[in-house]
């Protein structure tokens, strides 16, 4: 077990003892292990509280070294994603189902990528001159050519197909290379389906967003930028499509840091840009990436839970619901935890809402007999939560701030708790990636002051 997880582990247990404890450590392909699921009754489950992991497909995470490492299907993403690439307590990444509509990702001099806009701009793919973010030479080294013109690169130009009220998220991998144009980098959307002509501009010296605009207002605009290490940054732009069509995903060299949209300049060869990993896909999120090749790849959902014999490691009465959570964005829905029947009809739900919502939902004969909420905003970044049920003593604590406390009395589950699923995505459907530290069960309500003292950063 990896020590920050060990560490993790311990203080859990300088608490009263959980009856189920997930902190990703070790795992094969289709099982994460748990280093603790013992029942009410004492049993110790063994193999039998492990959980089971399900993916279709192939998927990305970030290792122990910093990089982008593809995993086969069915194999748990143990994510170590850090601002700047630091590896530090992994992480068990779940997201749901995505597909990158951008053909040729990682090679901007192939087919899909459009013929005119290179005859703007010089492009050397599977370049030496810089390492890429999976730690190999298949980056692309960009410049501008010397024409008094705007300098574009178009992937999968004319075809992807855009439909209109669509949300769409296009996003890249840059590295600063040479001149103002090896510094600054512009992401936008073609101005025939996207008319609010959106667009941002990235500085790679700064790691900033150094100026956004458009030709019109639109509510769903956004951008942003990561830092993946080593210098290179994840640079983001969602937009909603408001007129359909055939169209492409462009990145436009730029001269300067508050540049207008495809702005035209006279370049010069010797300043170099480095651009990997396209990406572009609808939400309003840019997801783990998904390399392609000649056609659009997808991403299946992860989907982790485990059932049977973890009843007894669920408090069916009272009990308390513990979570430690890196949540990038504080304004999606995600289901933390789901400690249910099987179903959604009855069950135990600790869930993050949109509106800067904690909440303890409780179902019962498939309505909600409670939805107990704190509400308020959250930090972006590691998030401490725990819920605690029992009728007429419910709780909610974030990161050691004071208990909020709910004495309703109501209908409680009047069927077995038969099953723990992380992510679950059965109250919400899942519109963000969230990576899961801890999840973590207790069979008994834990008092106001054990629940601050578990939840204290």
């Amino acid at each position: 077990m990896p020590v920050q997880s060990l560490c993790s582990y311990l203080q859990l247990l300088t608490m009263p003892t959980p009856s189920l404890i997930l902190v990703p450590a070790r795992f094969k392909t289709g099982k994460l292990y748990t280093p603790l699921a013992t029942t009410s009754g004492g049993v110790v489950l063994g193999a039998s509280g492990d959980f089971n992991v399900t993916r279709a497909t192939t998927a990305t995470r970030v290792n122990a070294s910093g990089l982008i490492e593809i995993v086969a299907s069915g194999v748990p993403r143990l994510d170590y994603y850090t601002s700047g690439g630091t590896a530090g307590c992994p992480a068990l990444l779940v997201e749901p189902a995505g597909t990158n509509l951008i053909v040729q990702s990682q090679n901007w001099l192939a087919s899909g990528w459009r013929s005119d806009a290179t005859a703007n701009v010089t492009t050397v793919s599977a370049t030496t001159g810089t390492i890429d973010p999976l730690g190999t030479n298949t980056a692309n080294a960009i410049s501008p050519t010397s024409g008094n013109t705007s300098h574009l690169k178009v992937g999968s130009d004319g075809s992807i197909i855009f439909t209109s009220g669509t949300i769409y998220t296009a996003s890249a991998f840059f590295k600063q290379g040479t001149g103002d144009a090896g510094r600054y980098v512009q992401i936008t959307q073609p101005i025939g389906t996207f008319t609010q002509g959106f667009y941002a501009n990235f500085d790679l010296q700064l790691g900033t967003i150094s100026a956004t605009g458009s030709v019109s207002a639109d509510t769903n605009r956004a951008a942003s930028i990561e830092n993946y290490g080593n210098g290179w940054y994840r640079c983001r732009l969602t937009a909603t499509c408001n007129a359909g069509g055939s169209a492409g995903s462009a990145f436009a060299l730029i001269s300067s840091s508050g540049s207008t949209r495809t702005l035209s300049f006279s370049g010069t060869t010797t300043d170099i840009l480095y651009g990997w990993g396209a990406q572009i896909e609808t939400g309003s999120i840019a997801t783990s990436y998904i390399p392609t090749t000649t056609g659009s790849i997808t991403r299946n959902a992860d989907v982790i839970n485990l059932s049977g014999a973890v009843s007894g490691c669920i408090g069916q009465t009272e009990g308390t619901i513990y979570a430690e959570v890196d949540l990038q964005f504080n304004n999606r829905n995600a289901d933390i935890i789901g400690l249910d029947s099987g179903s959604s009809a009855n069950g135990f739900y600790l869930v993050i809402r949109s509106s800067s919502v904690i909440e303890l939902r409780i179902r019962q004969g498939s309505t909600n007999a409670l939805i107990f909420q704190r509400t308020g905003a959250y930090p972006v970044g590691i998030n401490k939560i725990a819920v605690s049920y029992k009728n007429g003593d419910f709780a909610i604590s974030l990161n050691g701030t004071t208990t909020q406390v709910d004495t309703s009395t109501i209908t409680m589950p009047s069927v077995a708790i038969t099953r723990a699923s992380v992510v679950p995505s059965i109250n919400f459907t899942l519109d963000q990636s969230v990576r899961v530290r801890a999840v973590v069960p207790y069979t008994t309500r834990l008092t106001n002051a054990q629940l601050a003292a578990l939840t204290t950063l």
